[in-house]
């Protein structure tokens, strides 16, 4: 409750408000490995979580949680290549991509991690429609005249006699303040989009020898023309409470005004040349080893450029916005549309990856004997939300490229940040800051290996990671996964952070439900006491759902997970001091009502966090699914089974929430 300004009567705190139908996306992993801790910990647990909370929330029916595996692409073709090479693989590059899908989907299914649909842009009926559905975004974008032919230079590699694509490159990316350990044809590791002709030191992985240029032709969307419209967008996210900090950040950093950073060797030559170059502003910066040039526009960033490569200048770019590319040359990839006559390209990894969920969609939809057309109600309807989950590296692609091409789709010549009803809508981005491991930024391409997810599950439950993995905080900053299993610097007195943050579920809410089971059983013989709530515990479930409910809205998956923290342990006090031997039969009666009503708030608001444990609470309480459902969250079990309902018998020492075997074998020792 809170007061209004003038002091008056309090009134109640309005609630958030959610969308009548949502779809949810997960990052899609590539198809050369299985998943990571990372894929799991870093990303597909929140978006299942916020996915589950909102079906309970505005019913399952409304809720698309659409994911799938990224088949395409060099990284994958080339992972291909090397096993098969290294006789760790036999079998087709689809063979190879189709073990990696049923890996992942497995992976999913011990986490809990449930989409709708766990397709694949490159298999099956998925890979139909994702090609369909691609011909028809790019077409439109060219009829639309937002496509531009361009010819650039792209790496060939005179040894092996053929073109270079993505990771048949290595070289240091030219952006300055990259921190990548990788860059390759045109992006980094971390993200960064230069144009080929700029990495740097480049060398072919297939020979090792530097590769030579030559000019190729392709597709680029004219992401330049987007400058001013994504600073509108930007500026109508600063004012929404449920965007993180670091998108806004890292989006902006592309929206600066053009630079180039040109080491401080060369600065005689630039002084001799500078009058050749479009107005420009000179930064002297005397104490840094490069000094600055800005642009009023990257036109004349480009021009400068050229004056520079002609001169022997070398410098780096800042961030900035650069034509993207649509297509390529790489062999395996979604086929592109035939325009003006260019044939035998392919679609870039990237772009396509960014309407792929479009494609899951319609899958799903057909698979579900409904009509593909229905994807509009969830992508083009303001009465729809759209929940895209994704690391922090890849903002470049969500946040930028992403919306600028769903602002070029709109039929009008005028385009808007604010798209009107009927129109592809602007995504909500949740972006989570780096998981490291063992406080180092892990990648399976990078120095520090990060454990598999499958391997994980040889120490903990899947809902003791799920429960670590949410209370971190990642949409605050990067935070270390600590494993005690892999972590050589841990002492054996140390407690392990995984199991310490699972011991609210098995051991604290274990108890509360066992005791609240077993005293029914003995004093009650099984039956639930009808007895209504009393008013304090309805009044601090009613709290607890509150708080939860506008955590969750603005994906503050940590702060829910304080929230649950706080009033499980309260219900914990609670029921030690109302339920002991000789509490009078009717306190016993009102006391059990009461821990009954804290078990079934405490499992509701569990429910998008930890289903096994929770889906078994169900169970034994004998109520349907209509319990998860928040239109009745304020309501006691009464309310869903009636007087005299009996419960399921509980057998002793039986578990909701328990831990991993090899945890009890570590305490025994």
């Amino acid at each position: 409750m809170a007061k209004n300004k003038e002091g008056g009567k309090p009134f109640e705190i309005p609630r958030p408000e959610f969308p009548k139908r949502a779809v949810i996306t997960g990052g899609m992993p590539y198809g050369n490995k299985e998943l990571h801790f990372g894929h799991v910990g870093g990303m597909f647990v929140f978006a299942d979580t916020f996915a589950r909370f909102l079906r309970d929330r505005i019913g399952k029916e409304n809720v698309l949680f659409v994911g799938g595996t990224d088949c395409y692409g060099s990284p994958i073709a080339e992972g291909w290549r090397k096993k098969v090479a290294d006789g760790e693989f036999e079998g087709s590059l689809t063979d190879f991509v189709q073990r990696n899908h049923d890996k992942q989907q497995k992976t999913l299914d011990d986490y809990g991690i449930c989409p709708d649909i766990f397709a694949a842009s490159g298999l099956g009926r998925s890979k139909e429609i994702h090609a369909e559905v691609t011909d028809w975004f790019i077409s439109s974008l060219y009829k639309k005249g937002q496509l531009n032919k361009i010819s650039t230079m792209q790496f060939y590699d005179e040894k092996a006699g053929c073109f270079l694509n993505g990771r048949q490159v290595i070289g240091k990316c030219p952006i300055e303040g990259c921190t990548s350990e990788k860059g390759y044809a045109d992006e980094c590791d971390l993200g960064h989009q230069y144009m080929p002709e700029n990495l740097i030191d480049p060398v072919s992985t297939l020979t090792g020898e530097k590769p030579s240029m030559r000019p190729v032709t392709n597709w680029y969307f004219k992401l330049r023309d987007y400058e001013e419209l994504l600073k509108s967008w930007i500026e109508m996210l600063k004012k929404r409470k449920d965007v993180r900090p670091v998108v806004c950040k890292t989006i902006e950093e592309f929206l600066k005004p053009p630079v180039i950073y040109i080491k401080r060797e060369y600065e005689e030559k630039y002084l001799s040349l500078k009058d050749t170059m479009p107005e420009h502003e000179y930064f002297e910066e005397p104490k840094k080893p490069s000094f600055t040039v800005q642009f009023k526009t990257l036109s004349d960033c480009d021009e400068a450029v050229k004056v520079l490569v002609n001169n022997g200048i070398r410098y780096r770019t800042g961030k900035t916005l650069v034509p993207f590319r649509l297509t390529g040359n790489i062999e395996w990839g979604v086929p592109a549309p035939v325009m003006d006559d260019v044939e035998g390209l392919t679609v870039w990894v990237w772009p396509e990856s960014l309407w792929a969920p479009i494609s899951f969609t319609q899958t799903y939809l057909e698979q579900q004997g409904r009509s593909r057309d229905e994807w509009k109600n969830y992508w083009c309807s303001k009465e729809s939300g759209v929940y895209q989950f994704i690391g922090q590296d890849n903002i470049y692609f969500y946040g930028i490229a992403e919306p600028a091409m769903w602002m070029a789709q709109q039929e009008s010549d005028v385009k808007t940040a604010d798209p009107s009803e009927g129109e592809m809508q602007m995504p909500t981005i949740i972006a989570n800051h780096h998981i490291l491991f063992l406080d180092k930024k892990a990648s399976s391409s990078g120095a520090v290996k990060p454990p598999m997810a499958d391997d994980l599950l040889n120490f903990y439950t899947p809902e003791q990671l799920r429960m670590h993995w949410l209370g971190l905080g990642l949409g605050q900053r990067s935070v270390s996964f600590m494993p005690k299993p892999y972590n050589p610097d841990a002492k054996p007195e140390d407690a392990d952070p995984v199991v310490k943050d699972g011991l609210l579920l098995s051991n604290v809410y274990n108890r509360m439900v066992r005791t609240a089971f077993y005293t029914t059983q003995k004093h009650f013989d099984g039956v639930m006491p009808s007895n209504t709530p009393s008013e304090q515990i309805l009044a601090e479930g009613k709290k607890a759902v509150l708080d939860y409910e506008r955590h969750m809205s603005k994906f503050a998956f940590h702060q829910c997970t304080y929230v649950l923290d706080s009033y499980i342990r309260n219900g914990s006090k609670y029921m030690a001091k109302t339920i002991k031997e000789d509490t009078p039969a009717e306190e016993l009666s009102q006391a059990l009502a009461d821990l009954f009503y804290m078990i079934k708030i405490a499992a509701v608001l569990l429910h998008p966090m930890a289903p096994f444990g929770t889906e078994k609470v169900r169970e034994y309480l004998q109520v349907g699914e209509e319990l998860w459902s928040w239109d009745n969250i304020f309501e006691p079990l009464t309310f869903f089974v009636g007087e005299g309902h009996k419960l399921k018998f509980l057998p002793p020492r039986t578990d909701f929430f328990t831990r991993h075997e090899s945890q009890f074998e570590t305490a025994e020792k």
